[in-house]
């Protein structure tokens, strides 16, 4: 039954997709309106495929309905109701129902958004854009990605369950559609940047009128790289949060240059500048998310965030070239009208600031794409697997950080036109200070080392010059200066600058250490911390058998585990992380023999760890603030509105 309802689903949302994209094609062909309009219709019949596929198969694995593959394959009577739920975007097949469905989302949402539009010619062609990727997804899951097959279980037969890794911390049930709205909701401005350059309305409209799609693609995307490093770090239990893995890499990517765009689109709406490089970074961003998805998905790489090898790969490859010719082709045929627009006056100036920190934020891009694809190429060519470790990565993009925290300072003190170095002293005075004295407190507290203390001080200088602009906007406005887009990325700033601050310091002071415990009473110290041992115990839960440490840290009870999935044949820790704003104290049970023997304890402390979550708590709730209009606009029917938007219908009735 519910393999038969999924594949109707699948099925009624290809149909779906490819007549939107025949019916917008030939409206625009043919100049008639009402094909456009038709597509409300198919994005209707969009949203019942996705949602019917997606309730479909969560209904399949609450009701551990064995007759669909992926259940067999991926359930089990004893995995927790909410690891359950969340088994569907654990491998392959079900992350793409969830992208598909996020994906849809975004149609409905745009579809609804500009129905009163729908005649304007660029509307129209963005509205494609999003069919054809509507399009390409459920042709996934109808063919390499499909979710629906079926199987024949015998009588007791239980599935292994999702990967024990992926049960074994709330985190999992929120990382991934979280990081999934980022992901996908950069589609959205990217059709219409197809769109206005198809129209060749080589205007700012259509960056209005995408602004706040964009924000909260990055605001998700944020959210979601910081739940994916907060889950790594609460349950790998290596001591850390970000390792350069390849699936890290994928996600990060398009975060870098998503950013670039959002502060070099400043300059195009403000001067009418950098609309090739705009449109470059927008392209470049979705670009990015479909390799991203091959390298994740495709099976190329052996990654605790990979899905298993599959014929997704040559699909995903396909897509990506085609979207970088399109994107090529388009923006060098439109190559004339997009070089117009003024000239920087100035390298002192906001706009010589946001330039270089394009090239900057481009720059660590280019490094770190390079170090994540770079093995890949060398076993495509002649088979040899090799990897780049951490020390890459780390060399070289701790210059371009640094780089990046000064020009966060210094850019909101300089003007938009000329600026003399008088003004800029005198605005950037007090928030130099500040650096200064950061330093000078974090060595006093013990920082040691020129990496992290010049973090602690170029965060500082970061932080007081975004506080400046903060009572600024609030001496002028009131609390009222607090929302909008300037206020909101300053407040970005300040959450950025905390998390590179914490990653600094928690990276540079962390220590770690194994000890051996024999019996209850045993002790041991570590950077100032008393661990006592207090004995084990064996715990048999549904899914799994837990053996708990016990170890009082401090005086405070702390029970790490090692956790045995019976079906699986797997064994993994359990860490446990008594946290503070000072420093992290995390154990991990590396050896807990039932009888005899010594309990081995790996003991990580790292400072400033809580620091990272609530920088990016900061961030989140600076994305949300800057989406919310900061001072009155023009109203929102003018919105949409630039060089060349017609105010009457483009298409004969």
């Amino acid at each position: 039954m519910n393999a038969t309802l999924g594949t109707g689903f699948v099925a009624l949302g290809l149909v779906a997709s490819t007549m939107g994209v025949l019916s917008i094609s030939y409206g625009l062909l043919t100049r008639n309106h009402r094909l456009v309009a038709l597509s409300r219709t198919f994005v209707i019949m969009l949203a019942v495929a996705a949602v019917g596929q997606f309730a479909v198969m969560e209904r399949a694995l609450i009701t551990r309905d064995f007759t669909v593959a992926f259940v067999a394959e991926h359930g089990s009577h004893r995995t927790p109701a909410l690891f359950n739920v969340a088994t569907l975007w654990s491998a392959l097949e079900g992350s793409i129902l969830l992208w598909v469905l996020i994906l849809v989302g975004y149609v409905v949402a745009v579809a609804r958004r500009f129905r009163d539009r729908l005649a304007d010619p660029m509307v129209a062609w963005a509205l494609l854009v999003l069919f054809v990727v509507c399009t390409f997804f459920f042709l996934l899951l109808a063919g390499p990605a499909f979710p629906f097959a079926r199987f024949h279980p015998w009588a007791g037969f239980d599935g292994p369950g999702p990967n024990p890794l992926l049960q074994n911390h709330i985190l999992m049930a929120f990382h991934p559609p979280v990081l999934y709205l980022g992901y996908v909701g950069f589609t959205v401005p990217f059709a219409f940047a197809l769109g206005a350059l198809v129209t060749g309305r080589m205007g700012e409209g259509w960056l209005v009128s995408t602004r706040r799609w964009t924000l909260l693609a990055w605001g998700a995307l944020t959210v979601g790289i910081l739940l994916g490093a907060w889950w790594s770090y609460e349950v790998l239990g290596w001591g850390g949060y970000w390792a350069w893995d390849p699936v890290e890499n994928a996600s990060f990517l398009p975060w870098l240059t998503g950013t670039a765009f959002l502060h070099s689109v400043m300059v195009q709406e403000r001067r009418g500048m950098l609309r090739v490089w705009n449109l470059s970074l927008l392209s470049a961003t979705f670009s990015l998310t479909i390799l991203g998805t091959f390298i994740t998905r495709s099976g190329v790489l052996d990654s605790v965030h990979a899905f298993t090898e599959s014929g997704i790969g040559p699909m995903l490859l396909a897509f990506f070239a085609l979207v970088v010719a399109t994107t090529v082709g388009l923006i060098a045929w439109r190559g004339d009208d997009l070089s117009m627009g003024a000239e920087i006056e100035s390298p002192l100036s906001r706009t010589g600031a946001f330039l270089a920190n394009n090239l900057l934020f481009g720059s660590f891009a280019f490094i770190v794409l390079l170090g994540t694809v770079f093995p890949l190429l060398i076993e495509a060519a002649n088979g040899s697997r090799i990897s780049v470790g951490n020390p890459y990565f780390e060399r070289m993009t701790m210059p371009i950080g640094f780089a990046l925290l000064f020009l966060m300072a210094v850019a909101p003190a300089l003007p938009w036109g000329r600026a003399g170095i008088e003004l800029i002293s005198k605005r950037l005075v007090w928030p130099a200070a500040t650096a200064a004295v950061a330093m000078v407190v974090a060595v006093l507290l013990g920082s040691r080392g020129w990496a992290p203390t010049l973090a602690v001080g170029l965060g500082g200088f970061a932080v007081a010059s975004a506080f400046r602009q903060l009572l600024l906007a609030v001496g002028a406005r009131g609390l009222r200066g607090l929302t909008g887009r300037s206020s909101g990325g300053m407040i970005v700033h300040i959450g950025v600058a905390v998390v590179a601050v914490a990653f600094a310091c928690s990276s540079s002071f962390l220590r770690q250490a194994e000890f051996s415990f024999d019996g209850v009473g045993d002790r041991a110290s570590i950077s100032g911390h008393t661990l006592v041992f207090d004995g084990l115990e064996s715990v048999a839960l549904a899914e799994k058998n837990e053996v708990r440490v016990s170890v009082l840290v401090d005086g405070e009870l702390q029970t790490p585990a090692i956790s045995t999935f019976p079906f699986g044949g797997q064994t993994i820790g359990t860490p446990a992380t008594r946290s503070s704003i000072w420093d992290d104290i995390q154990l991990s049970v590396l050896s807990a023999p039932e009888g005899s023997g010594s309990t081995i304890v790996r003991v990580t402390v790292q400072p400033l760890v809580w620091w990272l979550w609530f920088g990016g708590a900061v961030m989140a709730l600076g994305t949300v603030l800057a989406a919310v209009p900061g001072r009155s606009r023009r109203p929102a029917s003018d919105t949409a509105v630039s060089t060349g938007v017609p105010t009457r219908r483009e298409f004969p009735a």
